[in-house]
C-alpha cells in the first residue's frame, strides 16, 4: 500500500492538513514501509503453499501440515535453528517436496502394499521396491501370517534408516516385516525410468 492510497483512507480533516515534511507525512511514510513486508508475503502466499515453489524452510512447515513430520529429525521440533545442518530427510529436500505433493494420494493408500511401495519410491526417488505379502519365511516354505517382505533396490541401501522408518510407520500395526536388499546387484539391473504419477 503506497502513501497515496493511505492518504485517501484518512479523514478529510487530516488530508487537508497533510503537507510534505510534516509529522503526519512521516507517519504515513512509516506506515507504508511497515506494511510492505506483509503485502509482499501475501502476494507470494500461493507460491509458499506450493511444494514446488516454496522456500526450503517452508517446505518443512508444509510437511508438518500434511502429517509427514514423523520423518523429520526431532531436532527440528526442539530448535528450528538446526535446519542449517542439512536436508530434513536423508534423500534430500527435493524428495520431501515430492512427498508433500503426493501426501493426499499416499494417505488414501496408507496401510496397503501399494501405498507402502509408492511411499518408498517417492521418498527415495528410486524405483524397484516390491512388497510381498504371504511370502515364505523359512526353508520349509511356511508362510508366516501377517508378515510382509520388502524387496528394496540396491541403491536404496544408502537410505536404509529412512526406508525402515517408512515401513514401520506405514504398515498396519499388527504386521511384521523384513527388508531385503540384493547382495550385489549391478546398476544395469536397476530400473532407471522416472517415477510414475501417483493416482
Amino acid at each position: 500500500m503506497n502513501q497515496a492510497l493511505i492518504e485517501r483512507l484518512l479523514p478529510e480533516v487530516f488530508r487537508r492538513t497533510l503537507m510534505p515534511g510534516s509529522p503526519l507525512a512521516a507517519i504515513i511514510a512509516a506506515m507504508e514501509s511497515l506494511l510492505s513486508p506483509a503485502e509482499q508475503a501475501l502476494a507470494s502466499l500461493p507460491d509458499q503453499l506450493s511444494p514446488d515453489r516454496a522456500r526450503d524452510d517452508f517446505v518443512i512447515l508444509l510437511a508438518y501440515f500434511v502429517d509427514l513430520d514423523r520423518y523429520l529429525p526431532k531436532a527440528l521440533d526442539v530448535d528450528p535453528e538446526h535446519r542449517h545442518l542439512g536436508a530434513p530427510i536423508a534423500s534430500g529436500i527435493g524428495r520431501l517436496r515430492e512427498l508433500v505433493r503426493a501426501a493426499p494420494a499416499l494417505g488414501r493408500w496408507r496401510g496397503t502394499a501399494r501405498g507402502l511401495r509408492l511411499f518408498l519410491e517417492t521418498a527415495t526417488g528410486i524405483l524397484g521396491f516390491s512388497v510381498e505379502e504371504a511370502a515364505p519365511t523359512d526353508s520349509e516354505h511356511q508362510v508366516k501370517p501377517f508378515h510382509i517382505r520388502i524387496r528394496a533396490p540396491a541403491d536404496a541401501r544408502a537410505y536404509h534408516d529412512l526406508v525402515k522408518s517408512i515401513v514401520e510407520q506405514e504398515k498396519p500395526a499388527y504386521v511384521t516385516y523384513e527388508i531385503i536388499y540384493p547382495p550385489h546387484a549391478s546398476r544395469a539391473d536397476e530400473p532407471h525410468s522416472t517415477l510414475p504419477g501417483i493416482e
